[in-house]
């Protein structure tokens, strides 16, 4: 294979006990999780591809670190810095879903190109014009980044993806994933270690794939703006594709913090992992 990546996970924040059933049905009795936040980087040749971009925390304008118990946290531009990528040298954003933690340091990067899902981008344009009473909908969506969101379509930087695509980029590929979001996307990274699939928030765990007691009953997530439905046939498309061998998963909020991929660097507790 010609066009295989380099990929890497970014770790930017933490929860502190983070309740597990506000995040996955059913897990009354698990307590709470100091849950991982990451982005990914993507490398071949001159390209430089995020997967995601973490939030910046500019309390006085947002505040959503403090509003969802964050209070861990390093800038994601910080951190792509120590493995030698500054802000300006990043040439392409895949953007798995809006919420502020994938999407919050999307205006950092003032040369890349974004791609996200048509359904992602427009449902939270209608979304965030609705009454107030409407505002469960918009609780974890920043609108400082639909306005940046915005501003890089004037500048004909946004891609809107209208389904599953492959190669939106040589060698990473699209599958929408909606439930947890209207637009969601999940990522595929071709790499030296195969084809490696990049969660999204589509799962928080990967019992939500093996099922609570290993029996295979897929779990949904609680904190979802989609439907139930879609979620478990968002699920069944990630097992699917990586044939039921989670070691081709990424989960970016993984609570076990990428367990047995190789560390790069760690900068203040805060890991960078190889993963393909």
């Amino acid at each position: 294979m010609t066009d295989v990546w380099d990929l890497f996970v970014l770790e930017y924040a933490r929860s502190h006990q983070q309740p597990w059933v506000d995040l996955v049905s059913g897990m009354y009795a698990d307590g709470g999780v100091d849950l991982p936040f990451s982005f990914m980087l993507a490398q071949k040749g001159d390209r430089n591809v995020l997967i995601d971009t973490g939030f910046m925390q500019d309390e006085g304008s947002s505040g959503f670190s403090r509003k969802f118990g964050i209070p861990n946290w390093i800038s994601p531009v910080r951190m792509l810095s120590e493995i030698g990528v500054a802000a300006e040298a990043v040439t392409d954003i895949v953007i798995t879903h809006a919420h502020f933690d994938h999407m919050g340091s999307v205006g950092e990067f003032p040369n890349a190109r974004l791609f996200i899902q048509k359904s992602e981008l427009l449902t939270w344009y209608e979304a965030i014009a609705l009454p107030p009473r409407f505002g469960y909908l918009t609780a974890i969506i920043d609108p400082d980044n639909l306005r940046t969101a915005l501003e890089a379509s004037i500048e004909h930087r946004v891609t809107l993806v209208d389904g599953d695509e492959n190669d939106v980029l040589p060698g990473i590929h699209v599958r929408l994933g909606s439930g947890h979001t209207i637009g969601q996307q999940f990522v595929i990274v071709e790499t030296r270690r195969g084809r490696l699939v990049i969660s999204g928030d589509c799962v928080y765990s990967r019992h939500q794939i093996t099922g609570r007691d290993n029996d295979g009953v897929y779990v949904p997530l609680n904190n979802a703006t989609g439907s139930v439905w879609e979620q478990l046939k968002t699920i069944d498309k990630i097992n699917k594709e990586i044939g039921g061998d989670q070691d081709r998963l990424i989960v970016l909020h993984d609570i076990d913090r990428w367990t047995g991929l190789p560390v790069v660097k760690e900068v203040e507790g805060y890991k960078i992992v190889r993963a393909g």
